[in-house]
């Protein structure tokens, strides 16, 4: 199959970059990277309520508003929070 790991955080990244509308041909800074999985998370989480889209900036950079605090869990009921979130988000995308 594929000789490469991929975890939450390489996912993160690909959502990232779907939602902020690119296609990866550009190389982005550390910044931007985290920028991107940040993304991720507030698309992900918006789905459960927890975030709202509110604009795009000039960039192009969507910006999000927290509407109610993540619940708190362990690292490992963080993970598995995220990738229902991640299929769920998924399923969309292709339906």
């Amino acid at each position: 199959m594929f000789d490469m790991e991929i975890n939450v955080e390489s996912i993160l990244f690909l959502i990232g970059l779907r939602e902020l509308g690119s296609n990866g041909q550009r190389d982005f800074s550390k910044e931007e990277k985290t920028d991107l999985m940040h993304i991720a998370m507030c698309k992900l989480t918006s789905q459960a309520g927890y975030y709202k889209l509110t604009h795009l900036d000039q960039d192009g950079w969507p910006h999000w508003e927290l509407l109610k605090p993540l619940p708190t869990s362990t690292p490992a009921q963080q993970t598995r929070f995220l990738q229902l979130l991640i299929l769920e988000y998924f399923e969309e995308v292709w339906a």
